[in-house]
């Protein structure tokens, strides 16, 4: 019985972690889940009514992630309001691209370092969030190159 109550944890457990890294492989690829639905994840419409918390201290990282961390944090009233395509919303309840960045979501995610690089961006250019969040949903930020991020220096 005890050998049988193993091979079904264990059973159970590796589906789960099947899971897990099909959701991973889907979150690298251009299209992930709420992408292939069709349908747009999670956002606010409007900026913020109350003063966000701070993102996390970019100097926990390196590189183009503690780079990525000190754009986010200049813009995170821009990504309090634009959707996160990684599927972060069904893995970790995010409600916007902003908590990938109030966490460590955002330190080892590509989809949401390119959407926060291209959101920085088009911030920059004078753009509104709901310029960003179309470009967003059309998939522009999938042609941001994350190697512009390597150095400080380097911000566009």
């Amino acid at each position: 019985m005890t050998r049988n109550f193993l091979a079904l944890v264990i059973l159970v457990f590796g589906a789960a972690g099947f899971a897990c890294a099909q959701q991973s492989s889907d979150q690298a690829s251009p299209s992930t889940a709420s992408a292939k639905k069709g349908s747009t994840p999670p956002y606010h419409s409007a900026p913020p009514t109350k003063p966000l918390p701070a993102t996390i201290d970019p100097k926990e990282f390196g590189g183009v992630t503690q780079n990525i961390y000190a754009l986010a944090a200049e813009v995170k009233d821009v990504l309090y309001q634009e959707p996160c395509y990684c599927g972060c919303d069904k893995e970790a309840g995010h409600k916007s691209l902003l908590d990938c960045y109030m966490d460590r979501h955002g330190s080892f995610c590509d989809v949401c370092k390119k959407e926060a690089g291209y959101t920085y961006i088009h911030t920059k250019k004078g753009e509104t969030a709901e310029q960003i969040r179309k470009g967003i949903i059309e998939g522009k930020w999938k042609d941001v190159d994350l190697t512009q991020y390597e150095k400080p220096s380097s911000r566009k």
